[in-house]
């Protein structure tokens, strides 16, 4: 290939990856067509995109990005995932992914978060941590709790003091 024809390439790969921070690095060799084919619908359906790099081209084309730290030292044939709704919801589709027998020879094979370089056994701990929409159901929790315990604390009260005003009124016209 010449430079020129690579120089386009890495364009073109660099304008994908244009405002991706965080991304996941997988193996897709030895998938067979249609396994590949229901692979990639699967991800698209969830909003997560996938190419297939040649590492090379990729280093130049994220050469001074955020995702740069994720292809030191990797070899091999790789493909780059990103998208869904937030990172840990990529992590752990692309994990069970990774984990499905149907897609076997799918493999998980590192990644970048906030510009650090993520190995294999980090992405599966990633995987088990909760995700945007499960952090912010845990803090709208954490807020109403003591609010409903304040609300019963000062409904408590007036309410037994309503109930003894229209006891006494009740008495008082009888």
């Amino acid at each position: 290939m010449s430079k020129l024809v690579k120089d386009l390439v890495a364009k073109d790969i660099a304008n994908r990856l244009q405002g991706v921070n965080d991304a996941l690095l997988v193996n897709m060799v030895g998938l067979n067509a249609n396994a590949s084919v229901v692979l990639r619908r699967t991800l698209r359906e969830k909003g997560i995109s996938l190419v297939v790099v040649k590492n090379s081209l990729v280093r130049r084309a994220t050469e001074g990005t955020p995702l740069a730290p994720a292809f030191e030292g990797m070899e091999g044939c790789l493909a780059v995932c990103w998208g869904g709704e937030d990172f840990v919801s990529l992590v752990k589709e692309v994990t069970a992914l990774d984990q499905d027998d149907e897609f076997e020879r799918f493999e998980t094979r590192g990644g970048v978060m906030d510009g650090e370089q993520l190995g294999a056994d980090k992405v599966k701990e990633i995987s088990k941590w909760p995700s945007r929409h499960e952090q912010l159901s845990l803090l709208v929790g954490q807020i109403l709790g003591p609010g409903a315990t304040l609300n019963g604390q000062l409904k408590g009260p007036g309410g037994q003091l309503a109930s003894q005003i229209k006891r006494k009124s009740e008495e008082d016209e009888g």
